[in-house]
């Protein structure tokens, strides 16, 4: 295999650099095989070259990190995922099996051979280095087949690379049972976290905790999945599952029983080694917010960004939070009401002291301090500068006053009213027109609490073991009461409709598992693990005909755009017309007051405007659980090469799909 093919397949793949030396190491293409990749020095730059898969700060019109929640019921932009909208997802949209085999088999070049020159004594240089590399490619491995997992299932397992053979290829492109590949996963990990060290040879490196952490993920991933998804054809020998008319599956055996408490046991047993390992940071928004995580022990890894903007390394984050929270994103009613009150009851129960939505003040008073945290306020500090903020005081400072749902560029537009808040920095060096350079989590501790506590549930119907320690420390960092079993006894299903995550298999789940999955959304919003969790959870059953609700704007928020009076404010903020959809005007710029979707009061970001995608609703197809392969991959794997006989290939379609591109799903 080539170096110069190699690195193309690592290009193709959309891998980027990113903040330290390592990860902007450009592609090496010309270093003759026979001598690469026998130095340890050559092992860590292999493999820093995948770094930048894994999650990361925008570098656009985006918020990276903090906006990979949006096409949920946690956030939106001004338009809904197409997911969620019939007739908008075709096969042939999404070309990601070959941008999996790409990557995968990146990582299967260096692990065919590496592991064994280094037991054969060929490596040269440090030789923990070259060990903790090594594990840090397993680690890889693991991860690009978890990708795999997550949004198509059944995939083939491969662990070296392929001669430039059909046959040979069509073979390989067997597809096998995902609770098999989830094993997989997990062999490579228990791999990575045998080789890695606990402390890397350079800062911002994969540890063994970062692959434990990750078993836990993937385990309790596949778990839940396989338990919530029994009886489908997303599973093994479900009714309809399309591997049972290929040949090499038609006699696979699957004990369902045996592989949802195997994952569930696994995911326990990792969960517990990082979360005994490491203390929670006592500082929640700090664990976003700043330059430099590096002496925040909760966090496993992190990224970090350049101080200079003459550098390329840096991102836009703190730019559009500090626009009024903008980027085209924000927080959805459902996940603002999911916040409990600071004394652990929610928002509707008998003395929880919940002053209503009618305004900012009441809304945030006496909640859970991590809302605050996460979601902007009028009068919180957004910037110590005045540049381009609306709201600036007399004393040079901008504030938060009101939500920008009117502006017309979406980048710099909220769609709710709820602006995020979480990983805004104040600083003046970051204010809007300049590069940010706060780091980005990419692992943390509070993770494998939460996975602890959800397997330790799902697998034995109590909250034993270190269910209560764990619990206790996510409140007792949050600020709020422990007492969980208060918020327990006082949840009632019938007011916790608006969540999604209250539903599995089109029913509602019962409170204990509720308010488990309540704090998991609390405490990882806007991290990019929720529509994973609500897949996983078969949790979307239910979204049909849902209308994504905004802030209450009708009862008196609406004054601060009709008659904005910002206290000490230096110039006066622009006065809003407003124009609500259904009323004699050609330029509608707010959802109506009397539309029966807005209960009287609340903001409607999809229906002001009958062109928006989802101004109907959305609607969860349940062959959206998995994503298609496109047709290509099928004109890669028939029995003639070049046939367009796809019924001969080697692979099968995902359920409900078809396999010509172009197509939509069944139901649609």
């Amino acid at each position: 295999m080539k170096k110069t093919i190699f690195y193309s397949l690592l290009l193709v793949a959309g891998l980027t650099t990113s903040c330290n030396d390592y990860l902007d190491l450009e592609p090496i293409t010309s270093v003759p095989t026979t001598e690469y990749l026998y130095a340890a020095g050559d092992l860590g730059a292999y493999a820093a070259n995948l770094y930048g898969n894994l999650p990361s700060h925008g570098n656009g019109y985006n918020l990276g990190l903090f906006d990979d929640d949006n096409g949920t019921d946690n956030q939106t932009a001004a338009s809904p995922s197409a997911l969620f909208v019939t007739g908008q997802t075709y096969v042939g949209d999404y070309a990601l099996w070959n941008s999996y085999f790409s990557v995968i088999r990146a990582a299967n070049y260096f692990l065919e051979t590496v592991p064994e020159r280094f037991e054969n004594g060929e490596i040269r240089g440090d030789q923990n280095q070259a060990r903790h590399y090594i594990g840090e490619m397993y680690f890889f491995r693991a991860y690009f087949y978890y990708l795999a997992l997550l949004n198509l299932g059944d995939f083939p397992i491969l662990t070296t690379t392929l001669p430039d053979d059909y046959n040979a290829l069509r073979e390989a492109s067997k597809r096998r049972p995902r609770n098999e590949v989830a094993r997989f996963i997990l062999s490579d990990l228990d791999l990575a976290y045998e080789y890695m060290q606990a402390t890397p040879p350079m800062t911002n490196r994969l540890t063994k905790d970062c692959a434990a952490l990750m078993k836990s993920r993937v385990a309790l991933f596949e778990g839940t999945w396989e338990k919530y998804h029994a009886g489908t054809p997303f599973v093994p020998n479900g009714p309809g599952w399309p591997g049972a008319e290929m040949d090499y599956l038609s006699d696979y055996t699957y004990n369902a029983d045996e592989e949802i408490r195997f994952f569930l046991s696994e995911a326990i047993e990792a969960a517990d080694i990082v979360a005994k390992g490491h203390s929670l940071y006592g500082d929640y928004a700090a664990l976003f917010n700043s330059v430099d995580l590096s002496g925040m022990g909760e966090v496993l890894l992190w990224r970090q960004y350049s101080t200079s903007s003459e550098a390329t390394s840096t991102h836009w984050v703190v730019d559009y939070l500090q626009r009024n929270g903008s980027g085209n994103t924000g927080y959805t009613r459902s996940m603002v009401d999911s916040y409990l009150m600071a004394n652990g009851l929610p928002i509707y129960a008998n003395g929880s002291g919940y002053e209503g939505d009618d305004t900012y003040e009441h809304l945030f008073n006496g909640r859970d301090p991590r809302m605050g945290m996460c979601i902007d306020k009028t009068g919180d500090l957004l910037s110590e500068g005045p540049n381009l903020i609306d709201y600036v005081k007399s004393d040079g400072r901008g504030y938060f006053y009101r939500p920008p749902i009117f502006e017309g560029q979406l980048e710099n537009a909220n769609p709710t009213g709820y602006s995020v808040r979480k990983g805004l920095n104040t600083s003046a060096d970051m204010h809007p027109t300049l590069p940010s350079y706060t780091g980005c989590p990419v692992f943390r501790a509070a993770e494998a609490y939460l996975n602890y506590i959800e397997a330790y549930y799902e697998l034995n119907g109590n909250l034993g073991g270190n269910c209560d320690a764990y619990w206790t420390q996510l409140r007792q960092r949050a600020g709020m009461s422990t007492d969980y079993m208060l918020t327990i006894n006082n949840t009632d299903m019938s007011k916790e409709t608006l969540d999604w995550g209250s539903y599995s298999r089109g029913q509602q789940v019962d409170a204990t598992l509720y308010n488990i999955r309540r704090e998991r959304r609390v405490e990882l919003v806007s991290e990019g693990l929720r529509f994973l969790d609500l897949k996983r959870w078969r949790a979307l059953d239910q979204v049909q005909n849902v209308h994504i609700q905004g802030f209450n704007f009708w009862d008196s928020m609406y004054q601060l755009y009709t008659n904005p009076t910002p206290e000490d404010a230096v110039t006066p903020l622009d006065v809003i017309t407003l124009q609500p959809y259904g009323t004699e005007t050609s330029a509608p710029n707010i959802s109506s007051q009397s539309d029966e979707y807005a209960e009287g009061k609340y903001y409607l970001p999809y229906r002001k405007n009958p062109s928006n995608i989802g101004f109907n609703g959305l609607n969860w197809n349940p062959v959206k659980y998995l994503y298609p392969i496109s047709n290509y991959e099928f004109r890669l794997t028939t029995e003639v090469q070049g046939s367009n006989d796809f019924e001969t290939s080697s692979i099968y379609q995902n359920p409900g799909w078809s396999k010509e591109d172009g197509t939509l799903p069944e139901g649609d």
